[in-house]
């Protein structure tokens, strides 16, 4: 087997474990004390942010579908809930490998994955107007939605401004929390998933 084999191997085994590890994520949400109550956060897109890192965007891309493809298994939404959030997951690792790819510096990763944050922010804005709170309102009317971000800032008047003075900085400061934590952890895991700790041992043993 040589060498590009055996990576698009490791790669493939890899983008299977991280997107088994976001799938575990997702379950592991909580409500934020700003937002309404059925609005959680969670970290399911690190994972991806670090594969898109390590192996590429089409890792990362591919742990972001394969997470939400495990987790219609046990949908609510109908699959609307998960279309989102590979939309979403999508629009975060994507720019911020790509970015990543052509400057492979801490500086290109953060400014690469900012860039992610920011996308995934805005897209956020309209993934929900037109396609996860018309779900919604077959539960929930609009006017229960409304007067649950008006409970936090009474001049809420419509759905659009609720999601761009609540949901569009809530995803923000999510896409942000996930860029710390890689940069606090990307160095030890990112020899872990290329597998070069496995390369630099043989090397040793070669030479004794």
């Amino acid at each position: 087997m040589n060498q590009k084999t055996k990576w698009n191997a490791r790669k493939l085994t890899m983008t299977g474990m991280l997107a088994a590890v976001a799938f575990v994520l997702m379950f592991l949400d909580f409500s934020v004390p700003v937002m309404p109550s059925f609005i959680k956060m969670d970290f399911s897109e690190l994972p991806a942010l670090i594969g898109a890192f390590a192996m590429g965007p089409v890792s990362g891309a591919a742990i972001c579908v394969v997470k939400n493809i495990l987790h219609l298994t046990i949908t609510t939404t109908g699959g609307v809930g998960e279309l989102s959030n590979m939309i979403l997951g999508l629009a975060f690792v994507i720019p911020a490998g790509l970015v990543y790819n052509y400057r492979r510096t801490m500086r290109g990763g953060i400014l690469g994955a900012l860039l992610g944050a920011v996308t995934m922010a805005v897209i956020s804005v309209f993934t929900n107007y037109f396609v996860v709170y018309p779900v919604y309102t077959s539960f929930m009317p609009m006017e229960t939605i409304i007067q649950a971000y008006q409970m936090i800032n009474p001049n809420v008047e419509n759905l659009w401004q609720a999601l761009i003075w609540f949901n569009m900085p809530f995803t923000f400061i999510k896409g942000l929390s996930c860029v710390l934590i890689t940069i606090l952890v990307y160095k030890p895991l990112s020899p872990l998933i290329k597998g070069t700790r496995l390369k630099t041992g043989e090397t040793t043993k070669a030479a004794h």
